[in-house]
């Protein structure tokens, strides 16, 4: 049942290419005539094709379907089929069109999935349907952001899965069903929604709303190190609300639960709230004063020398990064100069920097990237578009926490578009600082429209406040341990997540005892870095910063690039060993200088933390040595590693490999010459080729999917042609009319069976010219008279007789298949012997001086002749309204006072009815009446029909004459 608040408000947009039609009616057949939602059909229509998708549709839903037209309102329970030619859209509630671009690929579900999202936010519905390419993936992205509800065709049910996989691709599709489930799944969404209790009023043994908020939250950061306690509350609260009700669970705290046992939930959930939404020139004209105003400026300041370095912080799935460098490298060439170009893009989420570092775009592109780009800076590899290695090796993807790692540094250009609108102030004014912290002198910011400096107007100037793009006139100190406070709230947080606990003696307790065990081991443990299996630092334990150093540039938690040059490569060689032989070393004792002049006599120590199903992980101890320990009971037990022996054994062995690896290098290298050139030609010849190819594979895509979609039109008028057909055969049949059919010229193309009575003919004879075969007609002129119809597409009638005896009534008509397509005929052979019978009869009845007329057997008159008319007209019924063909002829002589009196009224019906009955041969009675103001002597006879039918015939026969010339006949009783 849909809860009356939502009716009307829903709106299902279903995206379908080729073999969308099966799916489609699959779709629509599971659907009831009033779900409360609209639906609106995008799919890829021929345009030189009339669709027949409306009749189609219409076979498998109660609803209505109509074809759009501009302005068209949307109306629940009805179904809206976009016309071919056109792309649609949707504005205030009315469905727009506009015409289809000819030339080039145009992706009209793309198109309508971003609109109805931008116009209906929470209340649009997106399936994505069977089809070729990706058509529908950018427009998923966009429902999904405005927190719509995104279904798909499960892959292996669909005839073409390429746009169902692209869009799951996405990670963001909420149920990949079978067409018969996706309708059923539809309706569930739109009635679940009056069902989610985000408030949690229902409480669950253990938790309340606070606690399983936190509880999610933490779950969230376990997993992937986000802390979602920066992002703005209500945008959290209203992505876990949507996830909520994707998967049926009425509140919060069950919805806490479900996280805690479903990591494919949690993955979702993470990913909901990163919201990846991003564009290629996302607002191309803001990209195009950046490129006219600040990009321009970097490379005209810059020497050729100089290295040009921007970071895309939030970069997504990359976008952004390759639009930005595009533009570069496009100024690179209006100034023929190529400096050493350096772009960073960072993202939280390591899967968005896997997919932007392939670099790897559907064909939804095309509607960002325009074609001259496209063709300089990508290249099409099948439904794909690839970016060119000239883009791609400049640009560095990596993993990267703006809230919490250190920041890049002398960069030229920082762009950070509609990221910090997530972030609560204090986190926005926390990324600006490092933002302002990464750029280089007179570097340049560029943010989203909806985002502003807050308080760091002053240090930084406008060089577009409409496009939001700054440069910054003073730079700013960022301390090492800025992120140290996000991340203590977490540190005592591993393990499994339980409730937080209440404010009581307990956590005073537990507070304690976390501050003692930290004055104790910075009191008595040695200063220590946790490394992992590739020697990145993870944490530090004590005061550290005296052994380490931090070069200009961008930070990186590599050790070797930590520590100072004394003492790096000995700690190299101990985390080597540990790692390979997994025993605790120590170095022997190292003079290290300080940063402040003294000399430290220390030495390094290197243990293995051994972790369950992972790798182990390394610790890197630094043991001042105030007098020097001469034993290994003093040690420890620990063994002290001889480090000259071990660099000369390792050194040996290393000039060993190198002198293998050399010859073997120099017969590759002359192999790899030969190869060269051979490649060098084919290349070329391939490039050539490739472009060709690239061009034509674009045309015939798109030819192909219309192709199938009017194949399936075909099959489906096929069906219906059939059962035309049947219908045609049965109509004919049951109208046993003898007619022939030929084309234009005069082959015999169909016949009824009654045609073979006139005809010699068989079912073989069909493509049979009509004059080969013998017929029972005198009709010589019937050849002539076809080719004349067919010639002038004029109809022709005449009656002929046949040697069986018989009349018939011959029809030619023309007839065409098409307009403009040369006509054929079609001739009937109606039997109208019956008819001239009839006639025949009715003329020896009208040569009778009698009055006569034929009764049946209920005594209606079915035949009157002239003399009976005349009769009934001198008798005052001059429109034969009382005596006329179709009148009983009992109940007429009831109301004929005028002529009869009541005895002879009784009489004459007694003997009427009594030889209508057969009781009597026959009827005989005499009677007077006035006519033409004088008395007239009539004889009434009534005679029975021998016939199956039965019936009688009555005769009036005036003896006025008779009797003036014998007054002697009596006429009253009926006898003479």
């Amino acid at each position: 049942m849909v809860p009356d608040g939502v009716k009307g408000r829903y709106i299902v947009a279903v995206g379908a290419s080729a073999g969308g039609l099966d799916a489609l009616e699959r779709f629509f057949q599971a659907l009831p005539e009033r779900s409360g939602a609209a639906y609106v059909v995008i799919q890829h229509l021929s345009p030189d094709h009339k669709s027949m998708m409306a009749n189609l549709l219409a076979r498998h839903t109660l609803m209505p379907v109509v074809t759009v037209e501009d302005g068209m309102k949307i109306e629940a329970d009805k179904v809206f089929l976009i016309p071919p030619a056109s792309m649609m859209s949707i504005t205030n509630n009315e469905l727009r069109l506009s015409p289809k671009n000819p030339r080039g690929l145009t992706l009209p579900i793309d198109l309508f999935f971003t609109a109805l999202a931008r116009e209906h936010g929470k209340y649009a519905i997106a399936v994505v349907l069977s089809g070729t390419g990706s058509d529908g993936t950018r427009g998923s992205v966009a429902i999904n952001d405005a927190g719509g509800f995104l279904l798909a065709q499960e892959p292996e049910t669909a005839k073409f899965d390429g746009m169902p996989r692209s869009a799951i691709a996405t990670g963001l599709v909420d149920a990949i069903l079978p067409p018969e489930e996706l309708g059923p799944r539809v309706l569930d969404h739109i009635s679940q929604v009056s069902r989610i209790n985000i408030r949690g009023t229902r409480p669950v043994v253990g938790y309340d709303k606070d606690n399983a908020l936190e509880e999610t939250m933490h779950l969230l950061y376990h997993q992937g190190g986000i802390n979602f306690r920066e992002y703005k509350p209500a945008t959290v609260m209203r992505r876990i609300e949507r996830r909520m009700q994707v998967r049926h669970v009425p509140d919060l705290e069950n919805y806490a639960r479900l996280l805690d046992g479903d990591r494919t939930e949690l993955n979702a959930l993470r990913r909901e709230l990163l919201i990846p939404v991003t564009n290629f020139f996302r607002d191309p004209e803001s990209f195009e004063t950046l490129a006219q105003n600040a990009i321009q400026t970097i490379v005209r300041e810059r020497g050729e020398a100089q290295a040009i370095r921007a970071w895309v912080p939030g970069a997504s799935t990359g976008e952004e990064a390759y639009s930005i460098a595009i533009l570069f490298a496009e100024a690179f060439e209006r100034h023929k100069r190529w400096p050493n170009f350096k772009l960073f893009a960072t993202d939280v989420e390591q899967h968005n920097v896997d997919v932007g570092s392939a670099g790897v775009f559907s064909e939804a592109i095309t509607a960002e990237v325009s074609p001259e780009r496209l063709e300089r800076w990508f290249y099409k590899r099948g439904n794909h578009f690839v970016v060119k290695n000239e883009i791609r090796q400049s640009i560095v993807f990596a993993r990267h926490n703006l809230l919490e790692d250190p920041p890049f540094t002398r960069m030229d250009l920082v762009t950070c578009r509609n990221l910090l609108i997530y972030f609560r102030s204090e986190a926005q004014e926390r990324a600006l600082r490092r933002l302002q912290y990464a750029l280089a002198p007179g570097g340049f910011l560029f943010l989203g429209s909806s985002e502003t400096l807050a308080g760091l107007q002053s240090d930084f100037t406008s060089v577009s406040s409409k496009h939001k793009i700054y440069r910054i006139l003073r730079h700013v100190s960022l301390p090492l341990d800025s992120s140290s406070a996000s991340m203590g709230r977490f540190s005592s947080m591993a393990g499994k997540p339980r409730p937080v606990a209440k404010p009581g003696r307990g956590m005073t307790d537990a507070v304690a005892i976390d501050a003692g065990q930290t004055l104790l081991l910075r009191s008595y443990a040695p200063n220590t870095l946790l490394l992992n299996a590739n020697n990145e630092l993870l944490h530090v334990f004590g005061d550290v910063g005296r052994y380490l150093r931090f070069s200009e540039g961008a930070v990186s938690l590599d050790l070797p690039k930590l520590l100072p040059p004394q003492i790096a490569p000995v700690a190299q060689a101990l985390l080597h060993k540990v790692s390979r032989a997994g025993e605790p070393l120590r170095s022997d004792t190292v003079n290290l200088k300080l940063s402040d002049g003294e000399v430290e006599r220390l030495r390094l120590v290197v243990r293995q933390v051994e972790i369950e199903q992972r790798e182990p992980y390394l610790l890197l101890s630094f043991e001042p040595q105030l007098q020097e320990v001469s034993n290994t009971a003093a040690a420890g037990g620990m063994e002290t590693m001889n480090l000259d022996r071990e660099t000369a054994d390792r050194v040996e062995n290393l000039e060993r490999e190198l002198a293998a690896t050399r010859e073997s290098l120099q017969a590759t290298i002359e192999e790899l010459e030969t190869a060269n050139e051979e490649l060098q030609a084919t290349n070329e010849e391939l490039m050539a080729s490739n472009e060709e190819l690239q061009s034509s594979n674009e045309e015939l895509q798109s030819v192909n999917e219309e192709l199938y979609t009017v194949n399936a039109e075909n099959q489906e008028k096929i069906e219906i042609l059939n059962r035309l057909n049947a219908d045609l055969d049965g109509m004919a049949k049951a109208a046993a009319i003898a007619t022939v059919f030929v084309d234009s010229d005069l082959r015999l193309t169909r016949f009824t069976p009654e045609a073979t009575g006139l005809f010699k003919i068989r079912d073989g004879d069909l493509g049979r010219h009509i004059d080969d075969f013998s017929n029972l007609l005198n009709y010589p002129t019937f050849i002539e008279e076809l080719r004349k119809t067919i010639i002038n597409g004029e109809m022709l009638q005449r009656e002929i007789t046949a040697g069986n005896g018989r009349i018939y009534l011959v029809r030619v008509l023309p007839y065409a298949v098409r307009r403009g397509d040369p006509r054929g005929a079609v001739a009937t052979f109606i039997d109208v012997t019956t008819l001239h019978d009839i006639k025949r009869l009715q003329a020896v009845l009208d040569s009778l001086p009698e009055s006569v007329a034929v009764l049946d057997s209920l005594g209606k008159i079915t035949m009157v002749n002239d003399a009976w008319r005349k009769f009934a007209r001198d008798a005052g019924d001059q429109d034969l309204e009382r005596f006329g063909v179709g009148l009983n002829y009992l109940d007429a002589c009831e109301v004929d006072d005028d002529i009869r009196d009541e005895q002879f009224v009784r009489e004459s019906r007694l003997g009427i009815e009594s030889v209508l009955s057969g009781e009597k041969n026959g009827f005989s009675m005499g009677y007077k009446c006035c006519l033409d103001n004088r008395d007239h002597a009539f004889m009434m006879h009534v005679s029975p029909i021998r016939h199956p039918a039965g019936g009688l015939i009555i005769s009036h026969v005036d003896l006025t004459q008779t009797l003036n010339d014998h007054p002697d006949v009596n006429t009253e009783d009926g006898k003479g």
